[in-house]
């Protein structure tokens, strides 16, 4: 027996010589490097403000510590910077950003322009399993959804593939909503910009985390309707709010909008490019999680109200994956919902 023992203990040291070895590699590579951290949007915005808050904290967690440092790619809703990452950004571990949570579906729903496998990712961590809303300015007559479908509502859009593109365009074809999107946005800051302006009535596909951090005055002062959340789930914020899911009106429409509607579980995502060396990945994604839990950071966080609700990197694979496994029948249910409403 105290031979198993032994030799137990001395199988457990030789399993973990390559570990240590690996955290070495990893450290030597970090130190005195600047990663980047792109932002598939403009500044001011929701994806902006949850990046350049981790910017501030992830570095300490990174082997090595290196200095991360925040950089804004914006276009078309992100999908410049998707394409980016896949294709151009050195794949190395040096390079990691955040995009849309909806343009990892993009290549598998039909979208255009995508030059990306989302399969194939490295992908990090989300910062928020979220809930998106369809929000009115005050002075529109459409306060709720079935005004929607008496009036058309004119929202804002960033780009194909975004959450402000792809739900007002299913809401009005699968459901019959009155909807109308103007696109084009350099980013979500410029959407809601647009409202005050008077240049748009509202904006569909709204992280309830953003609206919170972002524009708290805004619900204080009673300037928005918060028409509906899109999610598979409730947000215990909103618990009045009526939920997409509950407006299917048959099997296949619920089926449709879940494969749509997956996507808020990765609500803020971080990737970095395909096959940069597993131990530097992994390494991005302990930090990640690390950065998470770290009090520092959620502290930084907390005084700007950003909502957390973190999702692993691991996770986030495993729902990419099974997304792409979807049967034929519900992804061509989906796909016509969102062409068409191109149409």
């Amino acid at each position: 027996m105290r031979f198993l023992r032994l030799l137990t203990l001395a199988c457990s040291c030789v399993a973990l010589l390559p570990v240590a070895a690996n955290a070495d590699e990893v450290e030597d590579f970090y130190r005195g490097k600047q990663v980047s951290l792109y932002i598939g949007y403009s500044p001011g915005g929701g994806y902006d403000t949850y990046a350049r808050v981790l910017a501030r904290h992830i570095g300490k967690h990174i082997p090595g510590n290196p200095t991360v440092v925040p950089q804004n790619m914006p276009g078309a809703g992100s999908l410049t910077l998707a394409n980016y990452i896949y294709n151009i950004a050195p794949k190395d571990g040096t390079v990691f950003g955040t995009i849309g949570r909806g343009i990892a579906m993009e290549p598998l729903l039909g979208g255009t322009g995508t030059r990306f496998d989302a399969t194939r990712y490295s992908w990090i961590g989300s910062m928020n399993n979220e809930v998106s809303v369809c929000a009115s300015w005050h002075t529109s007559p459409v306060k709720s959804v079935e005004d929607m479908r008496a009036h058309e509502l004119i929202v804002g859009g960033t780009g194909s593939g975004s959450d402000t593109d792809t739900f007002p365009v299913v809401l009005s074809n699968l459901l019959g909503l009155k909807i109308r999107l103007i696109s084009g946005y350099p980013g979500g800051n410029d959407v809601l910009l647009a409202m005050e302006r008077g240049e748009v009535d509202g904006r569909c596909g709204w992280s309830w985390g953003s609206v919170v951090a972002v524009r708290p005055d805004w619900l204080a002062e009673n300037k928005i309707n918060v028409l509906l959340q899109m999610a598979l789930d409730k947000h215990p914020d909103l618990p009045d709010v009526p939920l997409v899911m509950d407006l299917a009106r048959n099997d296949d429409e619920r089926m449709a909008m879940e494969l749509i509607f997956s996507r808020q579980v990765m609500g803020r995502p971080y990737m970095a490019p395909p096959d940069i060396p597993a131990a530097r990945r992994d390494a991005l994604r302990h930090a990640f999680d690390a950065t998470l839990e770290d009090p520092e950071f959620l502290a930084d966080a907390g005084r700007i109200d950003l909502e957390l609700n973190p999702v692993t990197g691991a996770a986030i694979e495993a729902l990419i994956t099974r997304i792409y496994g979807a049967t034929a029948a519900a992804v061509s249910l989906a796909s016509d919902a969102i062409r068409k409403s191109g149409e």
